[in-house]
Parts: structure tokens; sequence; C-alpha cells
């Protein structure tokens, strides 16, 4: 992985400085508003000393279970090759169960429904970050009020509009500005602890315990806010193959954590003495003198927090892209040093229509929080389950030394699931439809490839049986190299059937060329390619590629050479199938189904260009394929 992933490479303390800004932007912007929305009167939990004491320990042994314990200590631990993230996780489960074919399925579902409540995720973070910050500006006016929303959507419809150049400018800043922030948001914990010293008596569990359990439905309707405090923590893991598992755990434990709890400690301590403080209790513990200057940290920090949820979003859409769950699209490298910056078009506009729908909808991140919290905790309930199967079949433990490591965990995450469900009315629908639509494209296609692979399979002729047959009849030979890919390395690509029944010629060198994206992160160069001559004049030539890895087989064919066969660029032509899936009645999938496998394959970029092959030597063959 060291070959591929240059980022790893550099000293502890700016990996651990990059960390900051990128992983922790979103769990470091909850103080604006988990606190306020824990100690909602909606919730019928009146505002004293002793509930903001339980809610401030349920909040502090939150990020202490799920958090330092769940996620820093044993989730990052189920590390595919490095690489962390529901996609990364699936994809290490899926290949841990293949002797075990009943979990197959169900593992699959489950993977592919945590990606998806992501997207949800994606939505609401950018959406709840950015206004929750704004908002500050009507603490110091009201006049300010009808503004918010107009600039809090004019500050994502920026952010946006930037992806397309690239972000290394700006995630430079990012680290510098992030550390900044936590330790503003630590001075501002310190002030109002000194105001109210008594609140420290929440790091008690027995007030968060009480908290939760002694107040009937309303205890459990606010553990669905207690959420908002450790939203961001499956950046944790999502990150963790850009930075490492050292730098993220030294970053959470020497500076963001620390300055969390003090954070939250000293907005319950502001509340002890001022209940009026409610309302917006993270900019009431400011001077009157550094409420805007703070309101411009907060935006700033919201849009790091939205930036690395972006930059998340297209690294798991090109996951799934290839691990053959979504149909390929463009991806855009906006930069020659770093792997992970990348830009997908269509995942950007359709992210942006989203979430200003959402802030323009909700309208304040009150509003919001009801929607927020279900993504997020089904999410970490997958991940745990998940995780789970890692640990029993690919490390191979016992099932009582699994369920006891994953078991609490799975019941924690369930509490807070469930305790979320009730926010489906107020808002929380909103992710779970959006989830629900990302799951429905994801399986089709994945659903839809499978069976015009077995298509494929059924109707089509072997590599073997072809090569015999040229011996009996010979077909006419003409100079130079056609390369064809397959999907099935073991059959013969559709593009070589019709040029043959087209052309009535063969090339007088043939290779046949499949690309395999394997269930890890990254392949080394020494495993990228792997070269087979066959009979008259046929090669076989598979490229591997990883789920992370950028798949450019122009470049990875430069190592045939060293496999002994040379290819001479100006005479080598890539004849390549374009297929026209055609819906049909039978035992494939539902027809609406089908109809949307069709669409999605009509308009998924070709083979050629997502392969970087040169569009000046591709030659396209059409085909039909019911399904």
């Amino acid at each position: 992985m060291a070959d591929h992933n240059p980022r790893l490479k550099k000293p502890l303390a700016g990996l651990t400085l990059a960390a900051i800004g990128v992983v922790f932007g979103d769990i470091g912007t909850s103080p604006l508003y988990a606190a306020k929305e824990t100690f909602n009167p909606d919730h019928g939990i009146p505002l004293n000393t002793a509930n903001v004491l339980g809610g401030l320990s349920a909040i502090f042994w939150s990020l202490m279970i799920v958090v330092s314990i769940k996620y820093v200590i044993l989730i990052m631990r189920a590390n595919n090759k490095g690489e962390g993230g529901i996609m990364a996780l699936l994809a290490l489960a899926s290949s841990a169960v293949k002797d075990h074919p009943r979990w197959v399925a169900p593992i699959m579902m489950l993977g592919v429904f945590g990606a998806s409540l992501f997207y949800g995720d994606a939505v609401l973070t950018p959406a709840i970050s950015v206004l929750s910050a704004i908002e500050g500006l009507e603490v110091g006016t009201v006049a300010f009020k009808p503004y918010v929303v107009p600039i809090a959507v004019g500050v994502v419809i920026g952010l946006f509009a930037l992806q397309r150049q690239g972000t290394s400018l700006l995630g430079a800043l990012f680290g510098p500005v992030a550390v900044l922030w936590f330790l503003t948001i630590a001075a501002l914990g310190i002030r109002g602890i000194a105001g109210a010293p008594e609140v420290l008596w929440a790091l008690n569990p027995l007030h968060g315990l009480d908290f939760v359990t002694q107040h009937g439905w309303s205890s459990f309707v606010v553990l669905g806010s207690v959420v908002l405090a450790f939203t961001g923590a499956e950046a944790l893991y999502e990150d963790m193959g850009h930075f490492g598992k050292r730098p993220i755990r030294l970053a959470w434990f020497g500076l963001v954590f620390p300055a969390l709890v003090l954070n939250y400690f000293g907005q319950g301590a502001l509340l002890i003495t001022n209940s009026n403080a409610l309302g917006n209790p993270f900019y009431q513990l400011a001077p009157d003198w550094a409420l805007y200057p703070l309101v411009a940290l907060a935006t700033a920090a919201t849009v790091i927090a939205s930036q690395a949820t972006i930059s998340g979003t297209y690294s798991l859409t090109k996951q799934a892209i290839q691990l053959d769950y979504l149909p390929r699209m463009n991806v855009t490298q906006t930069s020659s040093k770093e792997i992970g910056q990348i830009y997908i078009r269509g995942a950007n506009w359709v992210l942006l229509v989203v979430i200003v729908a959402a802030m323009v909808g909700f309208g304040s991140s009150t509003r919001l929080a009801s929607a927020y919290g279900v993504a997020v905790t089904g999410t970490m309930l997958v991940t745990t389950v998940l995780t789970f199967f890692v640990i029993r079949f690919a490390w191979g433990y016992n099932l009582f030394l699994s369920v006891a490591a994953t078991g609490f965990f799975i019941w924690v995450d369930a509490a807070f699931f469930s305790s979320t469900l009730p926010k489906i009315v107020e808002g929380g629908w909103f992710p779970l439809a959006l989830a629900s639509i990302v799951f429905t494209v994801m399986t089709t296609w994945h659903r839809g490839r499978a069976i015009a692979m077995a298509r494929h399979k059924e109707t089509g002729t072997s590599v073997e049986s072809f090569l015999g047959s040229l011996a009996e009849h010979p077909v006419p030979r003409v100079p130079g190299t056609a390369m064809f890919m397959a999907g099935n390395a073991d059959a013969l690509p559709r593009a070589l059937l019709r040029n043959v029944a087209c052309n009535k010629v063969l090339h007088e060198r043939v290779v046949l060329l499949t690309v395999i994206i394997r269930e890890v992160p990254w392949v080394t160069a020494s495993e990228r390619i792997k070269v087979e001559a066959l009979k008259h004049g046929f090669h076989r030539v598979i490229v591997y590629f990883g789920f992370m890895d950028r798949p450019d087989v122009s470049q990875a064919l430069g190592h045939c050479k060293q496999h002994g066969l040379v290819l001479e660029p100006l005479q080598t032509w890539f004849l390549l199938s374009r297929a026209t899936v055609i819906p049909a009645p039978g035992e494939g999938m539902a027809m609406w189904r089908e109809r949307l496998f069709a669409a999605m394959a009509r308009n998924a970029r070709t083979a050629g260009d997502y392969f970087n092959i040169p569009s000046a030597q591709v030659i396209e063959l059409g085909t039909k394929i019911e399904i």
C-alpha cells in the first residue's frame, strides 16, 4: 500500500495537522447545535442543574464509548489493507465469507444499505453545519434572521462551484483553521466552566445513566439528540486510508476530544447559571466583542466540515463504481500529487441541488436536527455488524470472542438508532428517502450487471473453442494488433465475434484484455498485470486494480513488455463492445428495474473513456443484450 499512497510517507506532525482539518470537521462543529438540541424543552425534560449534568454526562460517555473505544480503538483495526469506510469494509467482509455462501447476499445488501445511508448523511451535514454557523448572526440582532438561509445557501453554492478546480489550495488552510477552531471552542468552554465548576461532576457516568432512564419516553427521545454530538464519527474510519491510524488517534486524543468536552461542559455551565441562554448556548459563551469573529470562524469550520463530506461522497462513489455498484461516471483527478483529490461532476451537482433543497425546505438548524441522526446511526450500526463478520471470518476468532468484541457496541448503536426513529415523522423521512433511492439504484445496477454477464456466458463462445475452430476454418489476417476487452477472461468478447462476422478478418495479433477490480484498495505494480500467450497469435492480458486505484489501462499496458508482449501504440487498435440493453420479461428483474438498468447503461461512461484508452485508437461495435 505504501507504494500507492504517498501521503502516508509524510511526517507524523504533517499528517496529524491534515487529519485535524479533514477528518474532524463534522464532529468538530457539532457543538454549534448538539447541546442546544439535547436540552431542547420540547423533549419534556425540565432544564435544571441535575438534568444539565445528566445531559452532559450522556454526551461525554457517548463520545467515549462510540468514538474513542468503538471507532478509534476497535473499528479502525478492521481495515482493508489500510483503507477504511463502509465500502472498503463491505469488500473485506464479503471476501471473508466467500466460503460461507449463505452470508454473501445478506452482507452485500446490508453494506449497500449502509453506504446508501451515508449519502443521506452527506446531504444533511453541510446543510445543518453551515446553517447553524450563520444563525449566530441572529444572536447579535434579529434583523439578520431573514437573511440566514440565503447567506447559508450562498456559502454552499460557492463551495460546490470551487470543486471543479480542486481543493488543494483551500485544503492547505484546513489544518491551521481547524486547529484555531478547536483551540477557540476549548477556550470558550473553559470560560464557561469557570462560572460554574460544579459542571465537572458530569464526568460521573451515573448522571448520564439517570438522564437516559429516569424520564420515561422523554429519556428515549432525548437520545436522538445526544446522537448529534458524534455525527462525524464515521469520518474517522472513512478517511483512515488518507492519513493512517496513528495521526487520527493522536489528533483525537490530543486535541479534538478534549476541546469538544471542554466546550460542551462550558455550554452546560452557562445553562446552569443562565437558563435563558438555551436559544444558542454556543455563541452566548463568547463575549460580545467576539460574536462576529466567532461567526466567521464557525462558518470557515463548517465549510471545512462540508468539504470533508463532499470529498467523502466522491471517494465512496468512486469505490462503488469500481466494485460495480454504480455505473461508470466521469471521475476527474484534480491533483497530480494527491490520489484522493477527485471530482465527479454528476455527484457534485446532484448533491448541491439536494442540499439547497434541504436548507430551504427545513429552514433552520433546529428543524434539520429533527431529520439528522437516522442516517448516521444506521450507518454506524451497519459498520459494527460488518465488523463482526470481519472478526469472525477474516480474523478467525471464535463466535464467543467475536460477539464479545462487537455485541455491546451493536446494542449501543441499536439503542441510538431506535431513538432516532421517532424523528422520521418530523423530518427523518428525508435522509431515509434519499437512502432508499440510492439503495435501489445501487442494487439494480449490481444485479443488472450480474444478469448481463450471465446472459453473455450462456450465449457466448469460450476462447478455447474459438481457437480450436480457427485451425479448421482459418480467418484471413491483417497487419497490426487488435485488443478486445472481455468482462470474463474465459469468454470470447462479443466485439471480436461481431468483427469477424462483419469484416471477415482478424489482426495478425489479437489481445484479449480483461480488467479485474479486486476487493482490496490497492494493487502493487508487481501484481498489476498478467500476460498469457495463446495459440494462433492470441494473447490473454489480465489487468488488476484495487477499488481505490485509478484504473488507467493505457499506463498498465506499459508493463506488458516485461512479460514478453511488445505493443506498438500506433499499430494497436482497441475494438470495444457498446451494448444496448433490452428489457424483456423473464427471470431477471421487475420490468421497472430492467428499464432503470437500461437507462443507466445508456448513460454510463464508455469503457474507453473510463479506463483512459486513447479515443483515436478506439473502435466501438454495437451489440444487443436482453436481460
